[in-house]
């Protein structure tokens, strides 16, 4: 075929060949604007693959563990995760139960998941541990983030803000309190001889009183008490600090403080007085139904928290009685300490930013109030003074006790060793109490136990 010829015939069959491909390419725009489209798909799908378009990704999910079961998710979540999930509609909560274990009242597996990289974003969190996990490297550091959103510490009690401070840096949100004080039963105070309008106020009293309580049945069993020491909120954290004693001091763990041991040894007077092994048959008979054992009506005096009285109006105890600061020795104030719970942010969360506004939302006063006005929630404290004088707490009655302390209340030790040293109180309460170790002996030993746990993070 001649040359000229040739390229005519070529010539043909390529624009033939490019009609065909139009054709093919679908829709109106033809292949060009098609293809473009293709690219754009695959590009946008890569950008979401990589993280770098959130915007078309849809709400961030965090997770968010807690340790309650019962009642408390379904709460939480219709009272405070749903109301924040609507002010913040790019970012969903996930909860999950995970249970705490012993008496740190931490979860072995959120420190699992910590040190695998599979930490929540959110956790609830008793708030004593924070020092302890602080100084693991287990916690992310909230203090810049709380400076740039101008949250106040003076807007929590102080020493809840302490709680959640370790060397200067802050490593969780306060959320809610409580403390301690000293319930009695007016009707067995009437029926001792005793003025039920006027309750002891000092541990020299509250003995007079109680001894005038014990009741034995045939059997040797108590039959009713006056008070022991060691029920309830009465263990020795407790009783050491109402006999005007410190847990630290100067920057030092001081278990064996001179009025700790004083308070030591007065439990133990009670126990050789009425008998260690009596007295907890007694408790224990008086609590088989899981009820506190004040709410039985035989014990005159206990010192608990102010969580029982909202047992005491479910159970609609059927007695007269009152709520007063606990009592302390002769020339001591009276005194109080708080606990509760915190929202940290394990090492390596996810998301961080979304985290945080979570936590800024549930432990500032919008998302504390939402949780507080929740139906049977009257008995509360939170952390924040303006919203408990909000919700009517600090002239409510016997609750206005807790609620008035809160000032002045104190926390315990915030250290690294701070669940060790829990531990090992109530490991020397046990002993003393059942005459295995005179009282400063083992407050001795409690001493060199935990300076040497802290000597060994020092070598660490």
């Amino acid at each position: 075929m001649p040359a000229n010829r040739a390229w005519k015939w070529t010539a043909v069959m390529v624009l033939l060949f490019v009609s065909i491909l139009s054709g093919c390419s679908g829709g109106n725009n033809g292949g060009k604007e098609g293809n473009s489209g293709e690219l754009s798909a695959n590009n946008q799908a890569n950008n979401a693959d990589a993280g770098t378009d959130k915007s078309d990704a849809g709400p961030v999910t965090i997770n968010f563990w807690f340790p309650w079961s019962g009642d408390f998710q379904k709460d939480f979540k219709k009272f405070v995760v749903e109301p924040f999930e609507a002010s913040h509609p790019n970012i969903k909560v996930k909860m999950t139960f995970v249970e705490n274990s012993g008496n740190t009242q931490a979860s072995d597996k959120l420190l699992t998941a910590v040190a695998g990289g599979k930490a929540p974003d959110v956790a609830l969190f008793d708030r004593f541990m924070v020092g302890s996990w602080a100084e693991k490297g287990s916690l992310e550091d909230l203090t810049d983030l709380i400076a740039k959103d101008g949250v106040k510490p003076e807007d929590y009690y102080p020493s809840v803000w302490k709680e959640v401070n370790y060397k200067d840096r802050v490593y969780a949100m306060p959320w809610n309190t409580d403390n301690r004080g000293m319930y009695y039963n007016k009707t067995l105070m009437k029926k001792a001889g005793l003025d039920p309008e006027q309750p002891p106020k000092t541990i020299e009293e509250l003995d007079r009183m109680a001894e005038a309580m014990f009741v034995k049945g045939k059997n040797g069993k108590f039959e009713q008490v006056g008070f022991i020491p060691w029920m309830g909120q009465g263990y020795l954290f407790t009783q050491g600090w109402n006999f005007g004693g410190q847990w630290e001091k100067d920057g030092q763990l001081t278990p064996n403080d001179p009025r700790i041991v004083k308070a030591l040894e007065w439990m133990v007077g009670y126990s050789k007085k009425y008998d260690t092994a009596t007295m907890n048959a007694f408790s224990d008979a008086a609590g088989q139904s899981g009820q506190n054992p004040f709410i039985s009506g035989k014990v005159g005096f206990i010192f608990d928290g102010n969580w029982l009285l909202n047992d005491i109006e479910k159970y609609k105890a059927d007695f007269e009685w009152g709520v007063a600061p606990m009592p302390a020795p002769e020339g001591y104030p009276s005194i109080t300490w708080a606990g509760g719970w915190s929202y940290i942010m394990p090492k390596g969360a996810k998301h961080r930013d979304e985290a945080w506004e979570f936590i800024k939302y549930v432990a500032g006063k919008e998302g504390v109030l939402a949780w507080a006005k929740r139906p049977n929630a009257q008995f509360d404290i939170t952390c924040l003074p303006a919203a408990n004088e909000e919700l009517g707490m600090t002239t409510k009655p016997n609750m206005s006790v807790f609620v008035n302390m809160m000032q002045t209340s104190f926390t315990r030790p915030v250290s690294p060793v701070s669940g060790f040293l829990w531990n090992e109180m109530f490991r020397v309460q046990d002993l003393a109490l059942n005459n295995k170790g005179n009282p400063q002996q083992l407050l001795d030993d409690v001493k060199k136990n935990v300076d040497a746990e802290l000597a060994k993070l020092k070598t660490q």
